[in-house]
């Protein structure tokens, strides 16, 4: 199949890779020429294990290419029609927390303008219910304006993919979630026929009305951001009763009903996701007259989790103005760059307010976090992590790297002024940080 991919960031790169190293040829359009150029020879924005390596064989193959122009992927030229296209640009949060769908309608205005025959136009970004409906209007809009009467469908398919497993989410999907109108069986035989590769041990296409489509994607992140803020609420309630959240947890994850996913309590959750859909979840229900109280409830907590770090430090030191802090991880999880909303951010920013500074390390990150505060001198990152405990005075954890899980900690006594630990992730166990000379703190333990 001929499939058009728009925009190129973490969803429309790996979805358009995925789909080309299934057979499939795959154009992939972005404004940003820069941007365009790089992927062209194999350099990708976004670092996604496996990614890298993908990109680069599919572009030789000729299975995988980018262009600056909608117009190769919708009939300026007489085969260049696609049959699938999807609009996978960005859905920022407004200053309302809604989601902004001006460039998702841009798309959609653009392929009305061009359009000389059938197309299945999808949307891949995160929207809110009733995008699919407004896509499909700027189309006809645009087609009525030209004069023309040209046939087009109009679907949702949401994804799923966790940044760090990405390439296997995709290839080896748990569902596959695909929103049509009921008698649109031409759209519902496109996309069976697309994700037929990706069901070979078993039938994991579920179609629905496309309203329920938008709304499960909302509903998947923001049902996993409530879980890890209803355990961020019961670690902070651990430390009051003096109990230990991680014995709690295997208590309760034990139970099949609730299981161990996302039950692990930390210093907040980040990311391009689970914050901006959990605030567009909410004002979409404020929209329609709702209030959605469980939702607020969950951005409130994780907002005041972020937090939680610093608060402890403040009760540790008093002061801490001329201090050194170390933090281990900048990405909001591991196996990412991605910082956005990384509770990393908030643990610098709040020590650097109380006259402290930071040195920081992240095995892949550090550029990321060297773009966000370009504008300081004072931010210093180093490739190693043990280097920068050199005369701190207390280490912060944000991110589980897994190299950070068994440290050598003689070490790390030898380098530190003062031998004080954060764990904003529970890496660490309590008992035996304290036995070997540390004061530790960790999250409701």
């Amino acid at each position: 199949m001929k499939i058009a991919v728009i925009g190129t960031g973490y969803v429309g790169l790996v979805s358009g890779t995925c789909f080309a190293e299934v057979g499939n040829d795959v154009l992939c359009v972005d404004l940003d020429q820069h941007k365009i150029e790089n992927l062209k020879n194999g350099v990708i924005p976004i670092y996604e294990p496996g990614l890298d390596d993908l990109v680069k064989a599919n572009i030789a193959s000729g299975r995988l290419s980018f262009t600056t122009d909608i117009g190769e992927t919708i009939g300026d030229e007489p085969d260049a029609l696609s049959d699938v296209l999807f609009i996978a640009v960005g859905t920022p949060p407004d200053e309302d927390g809604s989601a902004d769908l001006s460039y998702v309608i841009d798309v959609a205005r653009q392929v009305g303008q061009r359009l000389n025959g059938y197309l299945l136009v999808v949307t891949k970004s995160t929207v809110p219910v009733g995008t699919a409906e407004k896509v499909r209007h700027a189309i006809q809009e645009e087609l009525d304006k030209r004069g023309v009467d040209i046939q087009f469908g109009v679907a949702s398919n949401p994804e799923f993919l966790k940044e760090g497993a990405a390439i296997e989410d995709f290839m080896k999907p748990d569902r596959v979630v695909v929103g049509v109108d009921g008698k649109d069986e031409r759209a519902i035989e496109l996309m069976r026929t697309l994700y037929t590769p990706f069901n070979r041990n078993h039938e994991r296409l579920i179609v629905m009305d496309i309203p329920s489509a938008e709304l499960t994607k909302y509903a998947a992140n923001a049902m996993l951001a409530t879980k890890i803020s209803f355990m961020n609420e019961l670690s902070n309630l651990a430390e009051k009763l003096n109990a230990d959240i991680e014995l709690v947890r295997q208590g309760i994850g034990s139970d099949p009903r609730i299981g161990y996913d996302f039950i692990y309590p930390g210093c907040g959750y980040g990311g391009s996701c689970f914050p901006k859909d959990v605030q567009a979840l909410h004002r979409t229900a404020l929209q329609q007259g709702y209030d959605a109280r469980i939702l607020s409830a969950v951005e409130a907590v994780n907002k005041d989790q972020k937090e939680v770090l610093l608060s402890k430090i403040d009760q540790h030191y008093g002061d801490v103005k001329g201090k050194n802090f170390a933090i281990w991880g900048l990405a909001f999880k591991p196996n990412t760059d991605d910082m956005r909303e990384a509770p990393s951010r908030v643990m610098i920013e709040g020590l650097w307010e109380r006259g402290a500074t930071v040195v920081a390390y992240d095995p892949v990150a550090a550029e990321e976090a060297h773009r966000i505060y370009s504008g300081r001198d004072d931010f210093v990152t180093l490739d190693d992590y043990y280097a920068t405990l050199e005369n701190v005075d207390g280490l912060l954890i944000a991110t589980e790297w897994k190299n950070f899980r068994s440290p050598d900690l003689e070490r790390m006594k030898e380098l530190m002024n003062e031998h004080v630990i954060f764990d904003g992730r529970n890496i660490f166990d309590p008992e035996q940080m304290r036995a070997a000379g540390f004061d530790y703190y960790g999250i409701g333990r």
